[in-house]
């Protein structure tokens, strides 16, 4: 959305104090582990932008607390499989052996929005060192978070969603569909039916830049909507405003949970 239309959609700016103050409304609390999910677009015209929204986070859970939000990495994927856009045939090779190795000091996010690209550069954070699948986290908790990001399952129970799964964490979806709930794809690893498939990508290993080949679940939104849908009918989500974007925060835990028994019923056993 251009600023032009966001600024004629808001009828009062947002600020710091304001988002802080819908944040706690929201039902965020000192001390939270939250993962963030976000679309600034979608909150109204902000003054500061991003780094009055993660300023507002960062004062909402206190000290003590922690946000982790995804830092994924789609241009470090197979080029193979690239579509918007791809890329001829011939430069495929070429990809293979010049792409740079991720560096999570370094590599861009990908389709992450606004907040997230900012918040892996804020001062602490700590990025996970997976090649397309990192998370970055602020806060207490935020190193045993991020530490040992697996290869593969990279969104598995020793991912960081799978440390997050056993922490008490909350998840917000800050003006996001649960298409964007990265906390599903937790649920796909623990079903043993999930196919898999094999993937790529320029990585550091043995101190020397490398293509690295791996096999991952073929993780798949599919059904997501409709989990959240479910989900909300039948367990505890909070929902409202922060700024003029639409609002979800749940329990992670209780989510994944629910995601994988629907996933067994309705994709698995159909």
């Amino acid at each position: 959305m251009k600023e032009r239309n966001i600024i004629m959609e808001t009828k009062k700016p947002n600020t710091v104090k304001t988002l802080y103050e819908d944040f706690l409304n929201l039902g965020i609390n000192r001390d939270d582990i939250l993962l963030v999910h976000s679309s600034m677009s979608s909150m109204g015209w902000i003054c500061g932008g991003a780094q009055a929204v993660i300023t507002a986070l960062k004062e909402a859970i206190g000290s003590d607390g922690t946000i982790v939000m995804p830092a994924q990495s789609g241009d470090w994927t197979d080029p193979a499989g690239w579509e918007k856009p791809p890329v001829p045939k011939e430069w495929i090779q070429i990809i293979y052996d010049n792409m740079p190795a991720f560096d999570p000091q370094v590599t861009p996010t990908r389709g992450m929005g606004r907040i997230a690209e900012l918040f892996r550069t804020v001062p602490n954070t700590i990025r996970s060192n997976h090649p397309q699948r990192s998370f970055s986290a602020n806060g207490k908790a935020a190193a045993y978070i991020t530490k040992d990001h697996p290869l593969t399952p990279h969104f598995g129970i020793e991912s960081p969603l799978g440390k997050m799964y056993n922490l008490k964490t909350k998840v917000l979806l800050l003006g996001v569909d649960y298409d964007s709930c990265t906390s599903f794809h937790l649920a796909e690893t623990l079903i043993d039916e999930m196919p898999k498939e094999r993937l790529g990508a320029a990585i550091m290993e043995n101190g020397e830049r490398c293509w690295k080949w791996f096999e991952d679940y073929a993780y798949d939104i599919e059904g997501f909507e409709l989990i959240g849908k479910e989900f909300e009918e039948k367990c505890s989500v909070q929902v409202g405003k922060i700024g003029n974007a639409d609002c979800r925060l749940f329990d992670m835990k209780e989510a994944v949970d629910f995601a994988k028994d629907w996933l067994i019923k309705n994709r698995f056993n159909k």
